[in-house]
This record gives structure tokens, sequence and C-alpha cells, in this order.
């Protein structure tokens, strides 16, 4: 009895001592924290010979960011230590650059043929000469058509980029205003229009090779451009209102002048913008507005011109 007491009464000790032992097993079979990569790859690193820690990738690597404020544009710098990057994607860039230039400057001189030649047609052919001055509801027709079509071009972007569609629109556009240029050649002297040829030819090219040659940036100075287009407009109206009244010639050899002083100016505003390298730029794709605005501003430069030196006919 004493005996299976003692043993009854020993079990829990012996239990309690076990469970104690259990604990003790357990605290020291528990797993640690997991060891770091540098700790589970010592053994082997030394082994290997190779102690140098392994190579991190940054969240953020420094060659994905490029600051904006380093960013080369057209012609300009490029990254450091980027050359061969840079210099084909500068080539590629300036290769479209290129075409876009020669696509504007192409249509370009197509637009100013069809114009000498309808200016060459109603000066020299007396029949189609007396039939437009006898027929002025032609030319409203034609301003009509020229100021719808250069509203579309202008200010829609659809037409104005979708093929063929602004190539149709632009010939309309050509066409319009080169009949516009030609009824005003007809009532000056054949020495005049050819004379103002001559001098618009020269003018236009000595502005576009001084654009492409200079370090002037044109395209900063849209509000000095802008003033002066507000002054030649109000003066316009004022000459407007007063020619029913009387016909002032040194007036408007003044409007003439500022005139062809301001899209001379344009002019080589406009050239710039097809560059790509200067402060504003034209979008490759806006060919037909880059042709449409150069060919504008040489026909205001002839017809401003042609009332400067141009003298009419008896």
């Amino acid at each position: 009895m004493t005996q299976g007491k003692l043993s009854v009464n020993n079990k829990p000790t012996n239990s309690d001592g076990q469970q104690g032992n259990e604990e003790k097993k357990d605290n020291a079979t528990a797993p640690s924290a997991p060891p770091t990569y540098e700790e589970a790859t010592l053994g082997e690193r030394t082994k290997a010979g190779a102690l140098s820690p392994p190579m991190t990738v940054p969240l953020h690597p420094s060659w994905a960011y490029v600051d904006p404020s380093t960013s080369p544009n057209y012609g300009s710098g490029g990254y450091p230590g980027d050359t061969e990057m840079l210099t084909t994607f500068s080539w590629d860039d300036k290769n479209v650059r290129r075409v876009f230039i020669r696509k504007v400057y192409s249509i370009l001189m197509l637009q100013l043929f069809i114009t000498v030649g309808v200016v060459a047609l109603f000066t020299f052919c007396e029949p189609v000469k007396g039939y437009i001055q006898s027929n002025p509801g032609w030319y409203w027709a034609s301003y009509a058509v020229f100021f719808i079509t250069y509203l579309i071009l202008a200010c829609c972007s659809g037409p104005r980029r979708h093929y063929p569609w602004n190539l149709i629109l632009l010939g309309i556009f050509t066409l319009s205003m080169a009949y516009l240029t030609g009824m005003l050649s007809s009532y000056y002297n054949t020495k005049s229009v050819l004379l103002c040829l001559m001098i618009t030819a020269l003018v236009c090219l000595s502005v576009t090779i001084f654009s492409f040659q200079t370090k002037f940036d044109f395209t900063s100075c849209q509000g000095v451009l802008f003033v002066l287009l507000m002054v030649l407009f109000f003066s316009g109206i004022v000459l407007a209102v007063m020619l029913p009244f009387r016909y002032v010639p040194w007036l408007h050899a003044i409007y003439a002048v500022l005139g062809a002083i301001v899209f001379t100016l344009f002019l080589a505003f406009d050239t710039q913008l097809l560059m790509g390298n200067r402060r504003y730029a034209m979008s490759p794709e806006e060919y037909v507005f880059g042709a449409l605005n150069i060919y504008l501003d040489i026909i205001y430069i002839f017809s401003f011109f042609l009332q400067i030196f141009g003298s009419s006919r008896d």
C-alpha cells in the first residue's frame, strides 16, 4: 500500500519532471531566426575564396532614371556613359526631322510652282486677264474657299493629319490662293510683277538660310510677333475705312513696308519651327501645316512687295 501510494504519488513528480525536461528540450530544439544570405553562404564562399558581399540591386536603379533637367533635346549633348545608345537615338531623331523638313519643302515647291504658273497666266494672257477682271464674283468665291479651307486645316487636327484628305484640302487651298494672287497681279505692270517675284525669291531664300544658320531663337519671340501682327491688323482696318473717302499713297506705303517686315519675321519663325532644336518645335506629323504656314508667309511677302514696288497698269 505504501509502495503503491508512493508510486502513485511519485507519478506526478515524474510527469512534472518529464514535462520540465520536455520544455527544456523544446526550448533547446526551437528553431531560431532564419539566417541571412551572408550567414548561409559564408561557409561556401569561404571555401570558394569569394568573400565579397553579394551584389544588391537598388529599388530604382540609376540607369532607369533620367533627370528632366539634364535630358537632351534635338542636337544637344548626351547622357554620360550612354554614348552608343544616345548616338542611335539621336541619329533616329535627326533622321525623322530631316525627312520632315524635306517633305515640307517638297510640298512648298509644288505650291509655289502652281502659284507662279497661275500668276504668269493671269499676267501674260490678255483674254484670261480681261475675263477675271470683268468677273469679280470668281474672286470672292475663291476668297471664301481660301478662308474655309484655311480654318479647316488650321483648327482641325483630324483632316490636317489624315491622308489623303490633308493633301486634297491643301491642294484646294493652294488653287484658291493662287487665283487670288494671280488676280492681284493682273492689275500691275508685267515688269513690276516679275521684279517683285525676283525680290520675293531672294528675300525668302536669304531668310531661310539665315534661320537655319543663326543661333538666335525666333520661336521665343511670339509676343513680339503677335503685337506686330495686331498693329498690322488694325492699320489695315483703318486704311480700309479711309479708302472710300481718300487714298493716301504714303500711308499705304508705310502699311506695305510694315506688312513685309512682319511676314518676313513670321517666315523666320515658321522656318525655325521645322528645325526641332529651338525652344518650340513642330511635330513631324504636321508637315501639311508647316507647308501651309510658310506658303502663306511667302504669298503675303509677295503681295506687300507688289504694293511697294509695283506700278499699276494704265
